[in-house]
């Protein structure tokens, strides 16, 4: 039987998700919580067959790997550096709150102030895959609230890459009993230092050797094999390209599979090919995603919960309520909108893969009881599970804070210089105009269609960056949150023709044709959706057109814009 464990592990494990998986879509729930049954199922602590658990967790690797190398191919350095002033400090903050929460709680428990150090630092950070799951199926990948989610994930990533290389070096002072760990331990504060200065050189290696070589010679690579003409070639250069760098950057760097994984997709976006590249990994992509929860729910041993239920709530509540409530402060006080807030902390309400590999290094350094990692696997796959309720949450919480005026104006801070009227704007009204809500890929497409037609318009983008270089380049563009009144009484709503919403958020559409109608009974919209569900929703809310796809949506939504400016030949457009 050991000679085929890896058939049956990957047999198993995806045979039984699809089942389950199926089976909990038809009553309602996301598929992956029957992706995480699944895994419980065939886990050494229920009865019946147990897949391998060190196989499952190393499939469930190659899917975080395919997956941030996706991630990094749509996602470019300028979209990194963009957000930079709030992923950074917001993760420091947002880390700092969780792990304080942890060790006050476990303290509380009788366990000593560097178990709970610990502890808490393992309940702050994020799983890649349910993140970046999550962003992917409402559409928001691209959008300012996924990049900011995104780039809050990847310092997370880097903060716990330094952890894992300090731990070691920390763990005689934080009361580890490995005697090796205690030995090294003793060259005190020199030893830290050195440690941080290593760390910090290898990955600024990495980093530096990804722009100034990997971004010349990966896409030379690609280009040469696509010119053979063989698909099948070409696949293998992808996924050589993506499994080599990641395994690469960790055996040489010290960085994990998936911060390399994520460089290697950033090198590839500078290629003309990264599309055709992006579509290849999808397929395994998702295969060995599906695995990951698999291999969440095979650690999880149910009888935690009879056992030690006040401790597993206490842990949930840590990664959803707390960590949640520092990312939306923090949010809030760098000037977004409070459903941006709202977003990001939703997306931050789980733990997964990072915190079982920072627990299984501290139960081997004597850092952390056995029940501690029980306790984070119990936190974790709970956490992934009521996941999506907490996008519902955000849905519902953010259009009760809209409808109270009082609360939104308490909760978001006075508009930036980036809120004024765009320029030109004061002296000519802006009228009989279009509003494009989102200013993206999808947005600039329109934007550029309707100025080639002379027809006025303006955007409104919630990326305050995004605003200064679109008014450097002359565009009439204004920064804030359309869904808010005053955002479009700024824009001259009454008089516009046309609102166009280029996000694929129902929810955030809704509450933009909402403002715009109680202004302008008679203005026309435009929305871009993902799914046929949506697209009935949005058609039942009167809306003048639904535009679903991703392909040709920008020219679909520009030639609507169009027609309702009276232009009829919109063939060139």
């Amino acid at each position: 039987m050991h000679e085929t464990a890896l058939i049956a592990t990957i047999a198993a494990g995806i045979g039984l998700a699809f089942v389950l998986g199926f089976a909990v879509t038809r009553v309602g729930l996301p598929p992956l919580v029957g992706y995480l049954l699944a895994g419980v199922i065939v886990g050494p602590f229920t009865p019946g067959f147990v897949a391998d658990v060190g196989l499952a967790g190393q499939l469930a690797e190659i899917g975080v790997i395919l997956l941030m190398f996706g991630v990094g191919i749509h996602f470019s350095v300028a979209d990194l550096l963009a957000v930079r002033r709030i992923a950074l400090p917001g993760a420091v903050v947002q880390i700092t709150v969780a792990t304080v929460l942890g060790a006050l709680v476990s303290h509380w428990w009788g366990w000593s102030w560097g178990s709970g150090i610990v502890f808490g630092l393992c309940l702050s950070v994020a799983s890649t895959v349910v993140l970046l799951r999550a962003m992917e199926d409402r559409g928001m990948t691209d959008s300012i609230d996924g990049r900011i989610a995104i780039g809050w994930l990847i310092v997370e990533d880097l903060a716990t890459v330094l952890v894992l290389v300090l731990l070691p070096a920390l763990a005689g002072a934080l009361g580890g009993s490995d005697p090796e760990t205690a030995a090294g331990a003793t060259g005190g504060e020199s030893s830290v230092v050195r440690a941080i200065v290593i760390t910090t050189a290898k990955v600024g290696a990495f980093i530096a050797l990804m722009f100034v070589v990997g971004r010349r010679a990966v896409p030379w690579l690609l280009e040469r094999v696509a010119s053979t003409g063989s698909r099948e070639l070409f696949s293998l250069a992808v996924l050589a390209v993506a499994l080599g760098i990641a395994v690469g950057a960790s055996a040489l760097f010290g960085v994990s599979f998936a911060l390399g994984a994520f460089f290697a997709g950033m090198v590839v976006n500078g290629s003309e090919l990264s599309h055709e590249a992006a579509a290849d990994s999808l397929p395994l992509q998702d295969a060995f995603s599906v695995l990951f929860f698999v291999a969440v729910g095979m650690l999880f041993d149910p009888w935690i919960l009879v056992r030690q239920p006040l401790e597993v709530l206490a842990v949930v509540l840590i990664v959803m309520i707390g960590k949640s409530l520092a990312a939306f402060f923090i949010v809030l006080a760098f000037r977004y909108s409070v459903r941006t807030a709202l977003t990001i902390s939703a997306s931050l309400a789980q733990i997964g893969e990072f915190s079982f590999i920072l627990a299984a290094l501290a139960m081997t350094l004597g850092l952390l009881p056995a029940e501690g990692q029980g306790l984070i696997v119990a936190g974790a796959l709970l956490s992934i599970s009521l996941n999506p309720l907490a996008f519902v949450a955000r849905d519902r919480l953010s259009a009760w804070i809209v409808t109270r005026p009082r609360l939104l104006s308490a909760l978001e801070r006075p508009a930036s210089p980036d809120q004024e009227v765009p320029a030109g704007a004061e002296s000519e009204p802006l009228r009989d105009h279009a509003i494009i809500v989102g200013y993206g890929r999808v947005g600039s497409a329109i934007g550029e269609t309707l100025t080639r037609h002379g027809i006025h318009f303006v955007a409104v983008e919630e990326d305050r960056a995004t605003v200064n270089a679109l008014r450097a380049r002359g565009v009439a563009a204004f920064s804030g949150d359309a869904s808010r009144p005053e955002v479009l009484d700024r824009v001259n709503v009454k008089d516009a023709r046309l609102v166009v919403v280029t996000a694929p958020d129902p929810f955030k559409a809704r509450a933009v044709i909402n403002v715009a109608r109680r202004a302008n009974p008679g203005i026309d919209t435009v929305v871009r959706t993902h799914s046929d569900e949506e697209r009935g929703y949005l058609e039942r809310l009167g809306v003048g057109d639904v535009v679903m796809g991703e392909r040709e949506v920008g020219r679909a939504m520009a030639r609507y814009a169009l027609r309702r400016f009276g232009v009829t030949d919109t063939r060139a457009s």
